[in-house]
C-alpha cells in the first residue's frame, strides 16, 4: 500500500541501557502505527529503565530477556530470534553493545542475536558526550560502519546528565525514517554507498580569526537527504554550518579542509561521492596561538595552498564509481566548468553562477539554485529550482546512472 511502506514488515528491537530507553516505546507504537510487526530484546541494563510489561504491552508479543531460557530457547531460540527480522534496530545503541558488536563478543542474548544476525542492523546511539568523543567508542563506530551496520544520530542536545552535545538519541520518528529508507524495496539506490561534502571550511588566523567563505551547506545537505531517501548508506562530510544532519545520515563535522580530506579518506569505500563543499584554496601558512593585536602596522600573512580534495579521490586507490565535482562560478562558468572537470578527473561537474542577481541574492546562502551538469557526454543544463528539488534530481540521475553501469 503506497501510504504504509512499512506495512508487513518484522523488525527486531535491541533495546539498550540507557535512560533514553524510554524512547523505544514511543518507537514501537510509531512502528505499529505503520502496520510494522516488533519484537524485542530487552538487555538487563535496558530493564531497570522500562519494564518488560510496557515493551510486551506495545509490541502484542513476549518480550526476550534470557540467553539461556530453556523456553524461549527451544520455542524462539537466538538464531531464529536474530533472522526472523527484516532488521534489527538497535534503539539505545550503548557503548556496551556497539563495543560488543565491533569485536564480536556474545554474553547475553542482545549481544548472541546481533552476532548472529543475517540481516541488516540500524544502531541508535545514546550516551554521554564523553563517552561518544572517546577514541575507543569511535574505533567501534567506524568499524561498525565498515562492517555495513547503519547509524542514526546522535543528536546534539542537553542530556539527563546535565552535559550539552552530541550524544543524545534520534528521536522515534527520526528513527522510522531510516527504518523506511532501509527497508523500501523500490529505493533506487539501496545498497549504494554514498559520500557527500558540504559547506565551508575555516582556516585559522589565530585564535579567533579564520579565513572561510559565504557557503551556508544548504545544498550539500539536500543532496545527502535526497541520497539517504533514496536509499542509499550516505555520509556527509561537513564544515560548520547552522544546519542539522538529515534523518539517516552518518554526520562527520569538521573545521579545515585538511580535516575534510582525512574524514573523507575514512569514508571510503564509496560507490558514489558528491563533493559540493566549498573548500578553501588556500589557509595561512602559520596559525598562531595567540591573538594577533592591532599595533599600527598591517601582518603580513602568507598563505598556502591545500589539499584539492576532489582531484586526491579522483586518483585514489578506491576511487568511488561514479565522482561529482561543484564549480561555483561569477563569470565564464561553463568554460570554467568544463576545464575544471578534465583538470580534476571528475566524472560529472555540477556548474553554478553564485554572483548576485539584479536583487542582490546570491546563490550562496540561498533557497534556489539553477545548475548545469557537465559529464563526458555534454552539457544538461537544468532550470531553476529549490536546492531541494536540485538534490531529488541529482540523486535521481545518480541512480540512472549506477543501475546503467551495473
Amino acid at each position: 500500500m503506497r501510504g504504509f511502506p512499512l506495512r508487513g514488515k518484522n523488525i527486531l528491537l535491541v533495546v539498550g541501557g540507557g535512560i533514553a530507553a524510554y524512547k523505544s516505546l514511543e518507537l514501537v507504537r510509531r512502528l505499529g502505527e505503520r502496520g510494522v510487526k516488533s519484537r524485542a530484546i530487552l538487555t538487563r541494563a535496558g530493564a531497570e529503565f522500562v519494564t518488560p510489561l510496557s515493551l510486551g504491552s506495545l509490541t502484542g508479543d513476549e518480550v526476550y530477556q534470557d540467553l539461556f531460557s530453556l523456553t524461549d530457547e527451544a520455542r524462539m531460540g537466538h538464531i531464529e530470534l536474530s533472522r526472523s527480522a527484516e532488521l534489527v534496530v538497535v534503539a539505545p545503541a550503548t557503548a556496551d553493545l556497539m563495543a560488543k558488536m565491533a569485536n564480536g563478543l556474545a554474553n547475553d542474548l542482545a549481544s548472541t542475536a546481533l552476532l548472529a544476525t543475517d540481516k541488516p542492523v540500524l544502531m541508535a546511539p545514546a550516551m554521554n558526550v564523553r563517552m561518544w568523543q572517546s577514541p575507543s567508542v569511535r574505533r567501534n563506530f567506524e568499524t561498525l560502519t565498515r562492517d555495513g551496520v547503519r547509524f542514526i544520530g546522535p543528536n546534539d542536545g542537553e542530556m539527563a546528565c546535565g552535559e550539552f552535545g552530541p550524544g543524545r538519541m534520534a528521536e522515534p520518528l527520526e528513527i522510522v525514517a531510516a527504518i523506511e529508507q532501509m527497508l523500501s524495496a523500490d529505493a533506487p539506490l539501496k545498497g549504494v554507498r554514498a559520500l557527500v561534502t558540504a559547506g565551508p571550511t575555516q582556516e585559522p588566523l589565530d585564535p579567533v580569526r579564520f579565513i572561510a567563505n559565504r557557503s551556508s551547506g544548504k545544498q550539500g545537505y539536500a543532496i545527502a537527504g535526497a541520497l539517504a531517501r533514496a536509499g542509499a548508506q550516505t555520509t556527509l562530510v561537513s564544515g560548520p554550518v547552522a544546519l542539522s544532519a538529515p534523518a539517516g545520515v552518518r554526520l562527520m563535522p569538521v573545521t579545515t579542509a585538511r580535516e575534510m580530506q582525512a574524514a573523507c579518506e575514512a569514508a571510503l569505500p564509496a560507490d558514489v561521492a558528491v563533493m559540493a563543499a566549498a573548500v578553501a584554496d588556500w589557509r595561512p601558512q602559520i596559525a598562531l596561538n595567540s591573538k594577533i593585536k592591532k599595533d599600527g602596522a598591517v601582518p603580513e600573512i602568507r598563505l598556502v595552498e591545500n589539499p584539492d580534495i576532489l582531484a586526491h579521490l579522483a586518483r585514489h586507490a578506491m576511487r568511488p564509481s561514479l565522482l561529482i565535482g561543484f564549480a561555483a562560478e561569477t563569470d565564464d562558468v561553463m568554460a570554467h566548468a568544463l576545464e575544471k572537470r578534465t583538470r580534476k578527473g571528475a566524472d560529472w561537474i555540477i556548474a553554478n553562477n553564485v554572483s548576485a542577481n539584479e536583487f542582490g541574492e546570491s546563490v550562496m546562502g540561498g533557497d534556489r539554485n539553477r545548475v548545469h551538469l557537465v559529464s563526458a557526454a555534454g552539457v544538461e543544463d537544468w532550470p531553476e529550482m529549490t536546492k531541494a528539488e536540485v538534490a531529488e534530481k541529482l540523486a535521481a540521475r545518480i541512480a540512472r546512472e549506477l543501475k546503467g553501469a551495473a
